[in-house]
């Protein structure tokens, strides 16, 4: 019997330490290698597309990533050259953003697609 409360009160604990707000955290990175606009838009749309983010082009060195996981949604643009990149929140749903926290989530969510352009990048050259 006490066993089994310890373990309930242990799975209360986990998802309320799941729900807990981190600070928004924003994505840059450098490409590896040299590339031009056109491969630099192709790297970043695979990586996306690798992760599950469908990626819509917004004009020359702008990408607009949407995710969605479950009910959650995640909107961010993707600013970049042929050199750099940087990754910044847009909107998002049922992410509890409240202007200066978000679900702890979204930050995995962009550090793993920063990752995934660096390494896109780098598979090129």
């Amino acid at each position: 019997m006490i066993q089994r409360r310890l373990m309930a009160f242990g799975a209360i604990l986990a998802l309320a330490a799941c729900a807990r707000p981190a600070p928004l955290q924003e994505g840059s990175g450098e490409f590896v290698g040299r590339g031009t606009l056109s491969q630099r838009t192709a790297e970043i749309r695979r990586a996306g597309a690798g992760l599950g983010w469908v990626m819509q082009e917004q004009g020359p060195g702008l990408m607009r990533g949407t995710l969605n996981v479950r009910s959650h949604q995640a909107v961010v643009d993707i600013p970049y050259d042929t050199r750099r990149f940087s990754i910044r929140y847009v909107t998002s749903t049922n992410l509890d953003y409240n202007g200066g926290t978000i679900h702890r989530n979204y930050n995995n969510w962009v550090r793993n697609l920063q990752n995934a352009i660096v390494v896109q990048s780098g598979a090129q050259s």
